[in-house]
């Protein structure tokens, strides 16, 4: 497992909580706040790509 320094958690209302994180190598993480051994990876571009359109409200179907 890479080291990953994790974000605290983002939460929407009680339950849907999430933490982004990121290695020394360059690479970005999500997962569900506490399950961080079950994470997805990907670059930091495609990363913020994603929060950019949750926030835009494209991707309110994913959470």
């Amino acid at each position: 497992m890479p080291d990953i320094k994790w974000d605290e958690p983002f939460c929407q209302d009680s339950g849907n909580c999430f933490r982004l994180g990121t290695d020394a190598d360059g690479n970005a993480y999500i997962a569900v706040k506490g399950q961080e051994e079950h994470y997805l990876t990907d670059s930091m571009e495609a990363l913020r790509a994603l929060i950019r359109d949750v926030k835009a409200g494209k991707a309110d179907h994913l959470l």
